[in-house]
């Protein structure tokens, strides 16, 4: 129904349409470069249920729009539609091979006179858009590949599966004795990957294995962009390798605009969406995968080593459901709250609260070196906050 509606808007309004059927967001943003596109746009649930169904934009450069620009196009839907005259209305052509082209284009991040044979990994595709194109990327660059997560019936995206749902990928990791697993977001931007063991590496320790790989090849180009949510342990890591490192606010285009500021190419989010802009102009778990096993070939570890290379920091995150927007930076209690956590940490650790982007929730989060300390902290600001939204 959405791409119905567009379909017939852009094509009322003078506009010529490529339709791509299913693809996940970062192959739009490719394809709408490759096309020389003004624009591109995906109907997804992202990382969500599949009744958060929405709309992204790409701009011809194939990268998400500035917060002003996309505020005047909601500005424009209270306005009548300018329509053209029926010879000038936009013509609709299906872009038969864009899997086929967005396949190749992956593989091409990768390097060349390397493969993948030997390595059996599980792939878990969250019942999602990377269900038939991410399973032949890894089979064609000589893995043996088991997939979950194919099946996508238009409401089980993201269900029990993918990235937000790793456990049942670290399970079949199990049961298969693979080397590896991956998950991906239904709309294939977020990755998270599971070692032999079925431990979870999340993408603050996706972003060290990539960023320490570039750097010992000498090929990092300046340092790495996190975000507010980032584990404070991979900033000191980063830290003791000499790495720069610096915070965006949570939200993978505020990573790609500080990147971009300081010409930098590798940053990202615990959550697994992760920038290389040296390979592609947006998040893309597909690429972010092919990254971190690019670094396992050429130094000879695993994902167990570099996880022990990177214990994180205990983080506890709570989401308050609320009715309304709170102003959390001017709400004396929460402010009271967040202060006496902070004094309990004694600077070995942070407080964050943020309003969710997408839901009407309050993320809580409490991070530092005592686990106890750091639930306890959470729970108690938590609470804090359902108060003042009562």
């Amino acid at each position: 129904m959405f791409e119905s509606a567009l379909e017939a808007g852009l094509c009322a309004a003078g506009v010529h349409v490529r339709l791509t059927g299913p693809l996940p967001t970062p192959a739009i943003a490719h394809i709408t470069r490759a096309q020389r596109a003004q624009a591109g746009v995906v109907i997804s649930a992202s990382h969500n249920p599949f009744e958060d169904n929405g709309i992204k934009f790409f701009s011809a450069q194939g990268t998400k729009l500035p917060d002003e620009v996309e505020q005047a196009i909601e500005a424009e839907l209270d306005q009548p539609m300018n329509l053209v005259v029926s010879e000038q209305l936009g013509r609709v052509k299906r872009i038969n091979d864009a899997a086929g082209r967005y396949i190749e284009f992956c593989k091409s991040t990768f390097p060349n006179a390397m493969d993948l044979r030997g390595l059996r990994i599980v792939l878990d595709c969250a019942h999602g858009a990377t269900y038939h194109v991410a399973p032949p990327v890894f089979h064609e660059l000589g893995a043996e590949v088991i997939s979950i997560g194919v099946e996508p019936n238009g409401l089980n995206i993201n269900l029990e599966a993918g990235s937000t749902h790793p456990e049942a990928l670290q399970q079949a990791v199990l049961t298969h004795r693979a080397d590896l697993g991956i998950a991906f977001d239904g709309d294939g931007d977020r990755v998270v990957m599971v070692d032999g063991q079925g431990r979870l590496l999340d993408g603050d320790q996706l972003l060290y294995i990539i960023a320490m790989h570039r750097q010992a090849q000498g090929k990092l180009n300046g340092g790495v962009v996190g975000t507010l949510m980032t584990n404070l342990a991979l900033e000191h890591a980063l830290a003791k390798a000499g790495i720069p490192f610096q915070r965006a606010k949570v939200g993978d285009r505020y990573v790609l605009e500080l990147l971009n500021s300081n010409h930098w190419q590798v940053g990202g989010e615990n959550s697994g969406h992760i920038l290389c802009l040296d390979k592609h102009s947006s998040g893309d778990g597909i690429i972010a995968a092919l990254q971190v096993l690019h670094a396992l070939r050429d130094s000879g570890k695993t994902l167990a080593d570099f996880g022990a290379e990177l214990p994180l920091y205990p983080q506890v995150l709570i989401n308050v459901k609320v009715a309304q927007r709170l102003a959390l930076d001017d709400n004396p209690p929460l402010q009271a709250a967040v202060k006496k956590a902070e004094q309990a940490l004694n600077g070995s650790g942070r407080v964050l609260l943020r309003a969710s982007g997408t839901e009407p929730k309050i993320r809580v989060m409490v991070e530092g070196q005592d686990r106890a300390l750091v639930q306890r902290l959470a729970e108690e600001i938590a609470e804090v906050v359902k108060q003042v939204a009562l």
